[in-house]
Order: C-alpha cells, then sequence, then structure tokens
C-alpha cells in the first residue's frame, strides 16, 4: 500500500521575541500567536494545528508566564496541514465539549425534572396546537384601576393655602 508521504521537522521555536512586544495580560495568548506564525513560515503551510501538550505547556504557568522557547516536533502529511506537538509527545488534538441543553428555571423546571423529559415533549406539542388567539386572551389581565398620582407642585399649593387660612385665623382670634 502507499503510505502518505510525510515529513517531521524538529525545532526550538523563540517566543520571547513575540510576547516581549504586548502587555503582560495577553503574553501567552501571543506566544500561541507567535508559534502559529512560525510554523507557517518554516513549515509552509497556513493550515497548523497544534497538540495538547503544547497549549498546556505554553499556558502552564498563566497567560502572564509563557516559557521563552518551545521543542516542539512538527509533522506536514500529503494535504497540507502541520500537527505539531510538544517534543516526546505524540499528536493528540483537544477534545471539543458538546453543547449543554439549557434546563427551564423556577417552578416550570422543577416540575419538569420531576414528571420527566418524556412529559415535557408532550406538553410542548399541545402547546404549539392550541390557537394563538385563545393564548393571548388567557394572558390578559382583569380590569386594572388606574390611580393619579399628586405632583410636588400640587401638594406644595395645598400646604401653602392652609397655612395661609391657619394665619388668618390666628390674627383675627387676637
Amino acid at each position: 500500500m502507499a503510505e502518505k508521504t510525510t515529513f517531521e521537522r524538529m525545532y526550538n521555536v523563540p517566543l520571547r521575541k513575540g510576547w516581549l512586544k504586548v502587555p503582560k495580560y495577553k503574553r501567552s495568548k501571543k506566544a500561541v500567536k507567535t508559534l502559529k506564525e512560525f510554523l507557517i513560515k518554516h513549515m509552509k503551510s497556513e493550515n497548523i494545528k497544534l497538540g495538547k501538550q503544547v497549549n498546556e505547556h505554553i499556558w502552564k504557568h498563566g497567560i502572564k508566564n509563557p516559557p521563552h522557547h518551545v521543542k516542539i516536533t512538527a509533522i506536514k502529511e500529503e494535504d497540507g496541514t502541520v500537527k505539531a506537538e510538544l517534543e516526546g509527545f505524540k499528536f493528540k488534538e483537544a477534545i471539543k465539549s458538546k453543547k449543554k441543553e439549557e434546563k427551564a428555571t423556577g417552578l416550570k423546571g422543577k416540575l419538569q425534572d420531576a414528571l420527566g423529559k418524556d412529559e415535557k415533549k408532550s406538553e410542548e406539542k399541545t402547546e404549539d396546537e392550541t390557537p394563538k388567539k385563545e393564548i393571548e386572551e388567557k394572558s390578559k389581565p382583569i380590569a386594572k384601576k388606574t390611580t393619579t398620582k399628586k405632583t410636588s407642585k400640587q401638594k406644595t399649593t395645598k400646604t401653602a393655602k392652609t397655612k395661609n387660612t391657619t394665619k388668618k385665623t390666628e390674627t383675627s382670634k387676637k
């Protein structure tokens, strides 16, 4: 059988010159970008994949303290993809997490958990079948009482009138 034509190279990639140009809180991000730029230049391919171990090695001391140099093994495959991994390790891609289902919160969510997910699906189907007008009518509130609030100007005028009348009564008594 024909083997894929691949070639493998080992590099000691200098990262310090790249990450010294950015603020401390962006250093490890820039180190990863510098590593990718180095591989693009030297392996002559735009499709670069970094392995899990390289990524963990760069981020080992946090975002502010990446390593100055990284020794890697780069493998270029027939289709042009370059896979880079820390020296001494086999390439292993990071596992992408699956999307989590959103749970309903509050009383509705607790009821759905208690009844089970099968009940939830049947409820959704029955809700979709009811006409929208009926739902809107059910959700409308019964007539509300309206109250008017007096503004601060109206209050002050009333208090001023009462003060004036009390003054008049006091003067008339004397």
